[in-house]
């Protein structure tokens, strides 16, 4: 049987195939334009998108096991929604769903509430599913590298209370885990929800700080104030999103986004390995 990656092109979903391909697993993809998707030769990949109901229902044909990754859209809610019901009418019980750290409490994030109300149809509709809840992706740093490396800010409000930043190849992996952990299961196992996050709980000043040591030269935070976000990243994306990401600044200010006491210990059981940390990304990302 085959195991469907859906949100196969993002940064996360490129990683969840090729940990899967290296597991030898049997992959099929959905994407809108196969021309720009690159993988593997071994991975089938589907035309369409979620809300094309014939599209979908002919991916989920001869498929045992789901990875269901929505993008943050405007209809990202309906398309999780017909998604999940499209999966249960084939048949298909065994799921492994990206969602975001604290969903069910940040519920004026818009795509924080979106993302708890398909942990609420999993848990309902009776899927046996693995909820992983990452925090903040270290990956977000490269949208702000010009920032940090040309004007010497830290511009991203994160606050003081502390963002366990994780990794989406670490991500990436633990979903591949869980979905061949599921796919080889005799019966479909209960659900179960890990919070995905990185080994370093860093606040804003401590990641200016990693980054002054990384570039040997001083990084200074930008501060709390998410005003000034909005209104840059309202400069390249439609204004309703920036306004979702001043929201989701502002809980990270107000709660940060701190692990509970055995998240850490639990990954790294679940990878055989470290966690990779914030340094070593700065690196990467001033290097390149």
């Amino acid at each position: 049987m085959t195991i469907l990656v859906i949100g196969a092109t993002g940064r996360v979903g490129r990683h969840v195939v090729d940990q899967l391909v290296q597991r030898d697993a049997a992959v099929r993809v959905l994407t809108r334009d196969p021309a720009k998707a690159s993988f593997p030769a071994s991975v089938e990949v589907a035309q369409g998108e979620l809300l094309d109901i014939d599209a979908v229902r002919s991916a989920f044909v001869g498929v045992r096991t789901l990875f269901l990754l929505n993008a943050v859209t405007g209809d990202e809610f309906t398309q999780a929604i017909v998604t999940l019901n499209l999966a249960r009418e084939a048949g298909i019980k065994r799921v492994v769903y990206l969602s975001v750290f604290d969903a069910d409490r940040a519920v004026n994030v818009p795509h924080f509430a979106v993302k708890y109300g398909a942990e609420r149809m999993l848990e309902a509709m009776g899927f046996g599913a693995t909820i992983l809840r990452p925090t903040y992706f270290i990956d977000n740093e490269v949208m702000v590298k010009d920032v940090i490396l040309n004007h010497g800010i830290y511009p991203m409000p994160i606050g003081g209370k502390g963002l366990a930043m994780v990794d989406a190849r670490d991500i990436a992996e633990i979903a591949a885990v869980e979905l061949i952990r599921r796919d080889t299961a005799e019966a479909a196992l209960p659900i179960e929800t890990i919070n995905v996050v990185g080994p370093d709980t860093l606040t804003g000043d401590a990641v200016a700080a990693i980054w002054s040591d990384v570039l040997g030269r001083p990084v200074a935070y930008g501060g709390d104030d998410p005003s000034g976000f909005e209104a840059n990243m309202a400069t390249f994306m439609p204004k309703w999103t920036a306004y979702e990401m001043r929201l989701m600044a502002e809980r990270y200010v107000s709660d940060g986004m701190i692990p509970e006491a055995r998240d850490v210990d639990r990954l790294t059981a679940l990878l055989g390995r470290p966690l990779h940390n914030y340094r070593e990304a700065a690196a990467r990302i001033a290097g390149a």
